[in-house]
């Protein structure tokens, strides 16, 4: 072993650089770069800069450095075009991060590293469990979703959930930043105040993060070869070049109702043209954008929406957005091939950092078809496990999802319709305002998907297996890991000094 002396500033720089490292990482493994085996790896060098090489006092610089710049590559672009205080999210997360992260190393040290997997799992458990509370937060950047095109390995999110699976992801990171160290110290001595990890400590975590990555593995693919015993349906996902909801908005302060009827026909003939060639390829049930309509259908028969779906024999999921003094009215509703409105769903999660309300939240319809039970949420929603998880226990099998994105999240957002057609094993249909529509099925594999950054007119048409009407464990029960993950994280806080003690007197 060499004994290594560094000063301040040494360590310093040295732990910054490797936190970048970490930053990097992560970013590259979520989309738009899907290099997702770096999502198993990129917690590594910031562990080792905090627990071996940042100065002890501000060992927790390292953590903060490297989700912020994480934090900073992935989300930074998704927001910065629309303009909201949601840009200075990793500088608060950095703040955040640099004062609880405070006293880890010690507490670590004191107990000679027998919890620092634990610790540091549920922690993360518990950081994810508290966002899902949080309007501006949902489950944007939750370090699973990298792995969205993995089927073979996220199947198990039907009954642990996704902050499971995230865990889990963590887990391994502690474990190979714990070998990391373990060969570290073996041949370097940056200080007496290090503590060493012992082969016991080594092996035994080895052994327990093994056996639960072996275990979830071949539940996955127990899972994933479970058949469902339902039929499939032909879907279609219509998605216009431009945006019915940006397009109304921008006009409707400067026109009367005549002059916007006649920017916003154009559209709609577009629309309705594409919904026909998806029925004459065999389509039951074409699905339209967010906010696709500026008036209330079930008030008005502008276009002759109902004779349209009677002549094409099509169920219709139709997004429209009515504004008035009070707030807005963002609801979806499904036409049936009879010409009937089925009934309303309004969104369930506003963008309240756009300002955006929604009037009639907080009823969750699920709809009898010929082929078998729908529902729908709205854009946002997808960002959250609990809306998709209500439609589920009332029996959905394919959840229809109007949305309305901007162009740097057209290559991120689908990724989430995955993980919440896996919680509740239901199809999903999304159909975007111009760039990201996806058909998922129940087993979350990708049917068919358009995606891009630039605004552009698509129809997908696909045949996609429905669920079986029967909730998951994960429906029933919600995020329950995540639950399991605050109450451990507390008996850490609260428990830290019995630990320490403990540790001490062996």
């Amino acid at each position: 072993m060499k004994s290594v002396k560094l000063n301040f500033l040494q360590r310093l720089i040295l732990g910054v650089l490797f936190s970048v490292i970490s930053g990097i990482a992560l970013t590259l493994a979520f989309p738009p770069y899907e290099i997702w085996p770096l999502v198993f790896i990129g917690w590594v060098p910031m562990l080792i800069a905090q627990y071996r090489i940042m100065p002890d006092k501000i060992s927790s610089l390292a953590s903060a450095i490297g989700i912020a710049l994480w934090l900073q590559g992935y989300l930074y672009p998704v927001f910065a075009p629309i303009g909201t205080f949601m840009v200075w999210l990793p500088l608060i997360v950095f703040v955040m991060t640099f004062i609880t992260d405070q006293g880890l190393r010690t507490f670590a040290t004191r107990t000679h590293y027998r919890w620092f997997i634990l610790n540091g799992v549920v922690s993360w458990g518990m950081i994810e469990m508290i966002r899902l509370f949080i309007p501006l937060a949902g489950t944007w950047a939750f370090i699973a979703y990298p792995l969205y095109r993995q089927t073979w390995f996220i199947q198990p999110v039907s009954i642990f959930g996704m902050i499971a699976l995230g865990m889990l992801v963590i887990a391994v990171n502690y474990l190979l930043a714990m070998w990391v160290m373990y060969w570290f110290d073996r041949q370097w001595n940056l200080g007496d105040e290090l503590q060493p990890i012992s082969k016991k400590v080594l092996h035994t975590s080895s052994l327990g993060v093994g056996a639960g990555l072996v275990l979830w593995l071949c539940l996955s693919l127990f899972l994933l070869n479970l058949p469902i015993q339902t039929p499939t349906v032909r879907v279609a996902a219509i998605q216009p070049d431009v945006s019915p909801l940006y397009e109304y908005m921008s006009s409707r302060q400067d026109v009367n109702e005549e002059e916007k009827k006649q920017i916003m026909t154009p559209i709609y003939e577009s629309m309705l043209q594409q919904s026909q060639t998806a029925a004459k390829s065999g389509a039951s049930l074409v699905v339209w954008p967010e906010g696709a309509l500026y008036w209330d259908p079930l008030q008005e028969d502008k276009f002759d929406l109902r004779e349209f779906a009677r002549q094409e024999n099509l169920y219709m999921t139709l997004g429209y957005t009515l504004f008035s003094e009070m707030g807005i009215r963002n609801e979806a509703t499904v036409l049936n091939p009879q010409g009937e409105y089925l009934g309303i769903y309004g969104k369930d999660h506003p963008v309240v950092f756009a300002g955006e309300t929604s009037l009639t939240r907080g009823t969750y319809p699920v709809f009898e078809t010929t082929f078998g039970k729908i529902a729908s949420i709205i854009c946002y929603d997808l960002d959250f496990t609990d809306t998709s998880r209500k439609m589920s226990r009332q029996g959905a099998q394919l959840i229809a999802v109007p949305s309305n994105d901007w162009s740097t999240i057209g290559d991120k957002h689908y990724t989430h319709v995955v993980f919440r057609a896996v919680e509740n094993r239901v199809a999903m249909v999304k159909a975007d305002g111009g760039y990201d529509s996806a058909i998922i099925d129940p087993y979350g594999r990708i049917i068919e998907l358009t995606s891009s950054r630039q605004i552009h007119s698509a129809t997908l048409v696909a045949d996609v297996q429905i669920g079986n009407s029967k909730p998951t464990i994960y429906a029933l029960l919600g995020d329950w890991i995540g639950w399991l993950a605050i109450a451990a994280s507390l008996f850490f806080t609260f428990g830290k000094n019995w630990l320490e003690k403990r540790a001490g007197m062996e």
